[in-house]
């Protein structure tokens, strides 16, 4: 039987903040493949290797994920990226790939924008668009609310109906808006990976119901609704799912190719959180 897991930020992790700044959030980003640029639009910035974070999983390095928290301020709000996240084709537990969420409410943030990069299943979603995460489907294998006690009466069985909070899309909606950005909408598919889609794995997720495909987000999404905090799901789509010749330096590609659209879309979010 599994040993119980505790949703808390480890008091290590606290501490060692701390130690480094008093500054404490009130929003979190988690930026995910090639997009820790975003990070770079932080005013009166700490970085914070997560080497430094004694809670923070071992796992090994993914290319385009940074490693490093950063804390600053955009605008009036103090905000917390996390530049690089974890994931369970890494050998880690979705527990463990939880791990930004559990920090981040630790550290007082009310709300999460949980970016990535994802291919594309749905066919008006070229590569270089982005998409607004509404709902997700769990191909993951697992939860991370396996093991774990709860809290109160309700234990580990949380609601997800709104996984994705209705206001806070609604604000990404009118955010895009006044960019003149065509912000794209899309339910998102997590597998474990590491390894892409094969054809016919796409031609089922998209029979499921998915737009698009990814190998994160869904872990720290149910954490963070567990520990009753909101969050908006944005998909960079960086390629098409099953596509010849797919590559990683592709994913990354078209992030940089999406730098500029991308970090002023999520600035202006984060700053009107």
């Amino acid at each position: 039987m599994r040993e119980s897991v505790s949703l808390s930020a480890d008091p290590r992790d606290l501490a060692a903040i701390a130690a480094r700044t008093s500054l404490r959030p009130d929003v979190a980003v988690i930026l995910g493949t090639g997009l820790s640029h975003i990070a770079d639009e932080i005013a009166d910035a700490v970085e914070i290797p997560y080497a430094d974070l004694p809670g923070a999983p071992v796992a090994t390095s993914v290319p385009g994920h940074a490693a490093r928290l950063v804390l600053g301020r955009v605008g009036e709000r103090c905000v917390a990226a996390f530049c690089g996240r974890f994931h369970v084709y890494q050998g880690l537990s979705a527990w463990q790939a939880s791990w930004p969420s559990q920090l981040a409410a630790g550290l007082g943030a009310h709300s999460i924008v949980a970016t990535n990069a994802a291919g594309a299943l749905a066919p008006e979603l070229l590569p270089g668009r982005i998409a607004l995460i509404t709902d997700h489907i769990n191909l993951l294998g697992e939860t991370p609310l396996c093991g774990w006690p709860g809290l109160g009466a309700a234990g580990p069985f949380v609601p997800l109906h709104d996984a994705y909070d209705p206001g806070l899309r609604a604000l990404a909606r009118r955010v895009a808006q006044e960019q003149s950005l065509d912000l794209g909408e899309a339910v998102y598919a997590a597998v474990a990976g590491p390894s892409y889609e094969t054809p016919a794995e796409a031609r089922m997720l998209r029979m499921l119901g998915a737009d698009v495909v990814g190998m994160s987000t869904v872990p720290e999404t149910i954490v963070a609704r567990a520990l009753g905090r909101r969050v908006l799901g944005l998909s960079l789509v960086t390629n098409v799912a099953a596509g010849p010749a797919l590559s990683h330096a592709e994913v990354l590609a078209a992030g940089e190719t999406a730098r500029e659209s991308l970090s002023a879309l999520v600035i202006g979010i984060l700053s009107r959180l």
